[in-house]
């Protein structure tokens, strides 16, 4: 009597087993539909932050995140300069401006939205109070913005040099042209501009703000009036002139076979 350990081959009464493998079933199913370029196109301009409508064209309100996005980013500070210029105290005012980005970030909780522009906010506002509690200057809450003002021209700038611009990264995916606008020299050209403009709208906030903050707290009130208006709202109009100034010039219609 033979005794099997387990790795010879059981027996089969007499046949002889397939050795070959057949594929496994699920690999005979067909595979569900691949994700157009138009849904592609749609999640990537969603990551970064730009939506579109049912026409095809850029949400500029959902761009910016919404009302409820463009109160997350006013908010704050509005509250820190109500405050300030109630009470002409700085502490009150920092706790204020911070508590007002912690209630969108318990809104959004109950929401159960994304967090992540939401505690971005927290974030700015708190390294802003630090700085403002720092040096003991209340237009030192602002200064953070300057900042991230020139790291995003720079990155905008050398994405020109580069022949990548941004615009075009963004849009292209938005307008269903992948990278292919990299091959059209105008579409590139046209990119290129609409980059510019909005570093531009960048530039021009750091133009009018930088005085503002060096004038102390003297101009304390016109830099904080500033940063309001030339935010959110400066930076919608800036999206919506790029966008136009970027649009693909109609192809001309093809004769149908019967003009032919």
């Amino acid at each position: 009597m033979t005794v099997s350990n387990g790795s010879e081959p059981r027996d089969t009464g007499g046949a002889v087993p397939d050795q070959r493998t057949s594929p496994p079933e699920d690999s005979l199913k067909p595979s569900a539909e691949a994700p157009s370029v138009s849904d592609l196109a749609a999640g990537y301009a969603e990551k970064a932050g730009l939506h579109r409508n049912s026409a095809g064209h850029v949400d500029m309100l959902k761009s910016a995140g919404g009302w409820q996005g463009i109160a997350e980013s006013i908010l704050p500070g509005l509250v820190f300069l109500v405050v300030f210029t109630v009470t002409r105290d700085l502490t009150p005012a920092l706790v204020a401006a911070l508590a007002a980005a912690a209630v969108f970030t318990v809104v959004r909780l109950i929401q159960r939205r994304p967090l992540t522009q939401a505690l971005a906010g927290v974030v700015g506002v708190g390294i802003s109070a630090w700085l403002a509690n720092t040096t003991g200057k209340a237009e030192d809450f602002y200064v953070l913005g300057f900042f991230t003002n020139i790291a995003y021209i720079a990155a905008m700038v050398l994405s020109i040099v580069l022949k990548w611009p941004v615009a075009g990264l963004l849009f292209g995916f938005v307008r269903n042209e992948g990278l292919e606008w990299r091959k059209d020299p105008e579409r590139l050209r046209a990119y290129k501009l609409g980059t510019w403009i909005v570093v531009a709208v960048l530039a021009l906030r750091l133009v009018v703000q930088v005085p503002l903050y060096f004038m102390g707290e003297a101009g304390l009130t016109a830099l904080a009036t500033t940063r309001l208006l030339m935010g959110a709202p400066l930076y919608i109009l800036g999206l919506w002139v790029a966008w136009l100034l970027t649009k693909p010039a109609p192809q001309p219609s093809k004769p149908s076979s019967s003009e032919a």
